[in-house]
């Protein structure tokens, strides 16, 4: 797993080995055995190449998350992608339990379900959705009243 994420990760960012082993400060070579899943490096450097990528080092060594048939990059830490949900027969999903953990959802919780036509579907709080809203209502007053 480290190996492969290494490579997509690494090809994301549209960089070669050579600069890559340069941020972490080793030689090209031994990022190259990295990648070849010959050498492993060391927790110092799962520390800077994790830092680097802007993800955390258990996902760097540990994921293995696929879409489908295709196998994706780490996701950033504070992004999550727990799997596939299939949509029932009217329109239910079952969010995962490790989301519903991370986002406190409890049975009877009430969701905004926001959408765009190129991005897909999002889920919000209700509560968390209205706050945002009387928030970015609350300010669109204030500069209202600053301009008069």
């Amino acid at each position: 797993m480290l190996a492969d994420n290494l490579v997509m990760l690494r090809n994301l960012k549209g960089l070669t080995q050579e600069q890559v082993a340069e941020v972490i400060g080793i030689s090209r070579q031994s990022y190259a055995k990295w990648e070849q899943g010959e050498t492993i490096p060391d927790i110092e450097k799962c520390d800077k190449l994790a830092k680097f990528y802007g993800i955390s080092i258990d996902a760097l060594i540990h994921q293995n998350n696929t879409v489908g048939q295709t196998r994706i990059a780490p996701a950033p830490i504070g992004k999550h992608l727990w799997g596939m949900v299939t949509i029932g027969t009217k329109g239910q999903i079952v969010i995962p339990k490790a989301a519903r953990d991370t986002f406190n959802l409890k049975e009877g919780d009430s969701l905004v379900v926001l959408g765009d036509d190129t991005e897909g579907i999002a889920l919000i709080k209700s509560v968390d959705f209205e706050n945002k809203i009387q928030e970015a209502m609350r300010l669109s007053q204030q500069k209202a009243e600053e301009k008069e």
